[in-house]
């Protein structure tokens, strides 16, 4: 059954005992509430497992920002889909643009995380998403649906139904910039049809899409009001409370 959520996304933001102050405000102000949109927060592998314990996670979820493509051995510095799970984290980032970007992630190494974190029961939130010059070029549908393709389509119908997908415009993240709440829907819209060609009406009508790119308690509501909008994964606005709180609220 497709869900509205609001997935926040630290990135490499805070200190642990920043992040627990954060996450049990965050747990308080959603104590006595009943949100209608399911909540998740990505933070950093050391916070993972004090955060589990810290909230209650039938009402947050937690998830890691990345997984290794590796499942275990030598391989220094790296952190396993198991070892992600074994915190009591449900959830996994994969595929963000900044580590496309920044540590050249391809398609075939984001196809091996996916599948090592649906292995051990973590629900990958996929990340997907085309910079500006793709846009200008036009080029926008080929390449979200390039990555959906070479990254996802292996998947069996069962697997692919266990994500949570999150178009993030590349061109709007961390720039103030935003895609227009019309721009978001072609697109969500856009992506359900891909998925649908590949797995059929059900599937793709029960695929939650995310929206990610400088998403604010300003526009939220604009934004969440498209039918093929099913909610955000949020950068900068989910390090603070008094931020996020609003953006939840927007459903």
């Amino acid at each position: 059954m497709r869900k509205n959520i609001v997935a926040g996304n630290w990135k490499m933001n805070t200190t642990l005992p920043e992040g627990l102050v954060l996450a049990k405000e965050l747990n308080e102000a959603l104590k006595n509430r009943t949100p209608n949109c399911d909540v998740i927060i990505g933070v950093p592998f050391t916070h993972l497992a004090s955060i589990v314990a810290a909230v209650d996670t039938r009402k947050i979820g937690v998830a890691a920002e990345n997984a290794a493509d590796r499942s275990a051995g030598a391989f220094t510095g790296e952190v396993s889909a198991e070892m992600i799970a074994s915190t009591g984290a449900a959830y996994v980032i994969l595929g963000h643009s900044e580590r496309r970007t920044y540590y050249h992630e391809t398609p075939a190494t984001l196809k091996t995380k996916t599948e090592l974190a649906l292995a051990h029961q973590l629900t990958p939130i996929f990340c997907i998403g085309e910079v500006l010059a793709e846009r200008e070029a036009g080029n926008h549908f080929e390449v979200v649906d390039a990555q959906i393709e070479e990254s996802l389509f292996d998947l069996s119908a069962a697997d692919f139904r266990k994500l949570i997908l999150a178009y993030e415009p590349v061109w709007a993240i961390g720039t103030g910039k935003t895609a227009t709440a019309a721009q978001a829907q072609e697109m969500h819209a856009h992506i359900r049809r891909t998925v649908a060609t590949k797995y059929g009406e059900e599937i793709a009508a029960n695929t939650s899409i995310l929206y990610g790119g400088s998403c604010n308690a300003g526009n939220a509501k604009e934004l969440f009001s498209n039918p093929d909008v099913d909610g955000g994964l949020i950068g900068g606005a989910s390090l603070s409370a008094e931020k996020f709180l609003p953006i939840i609220d927007a459903f």
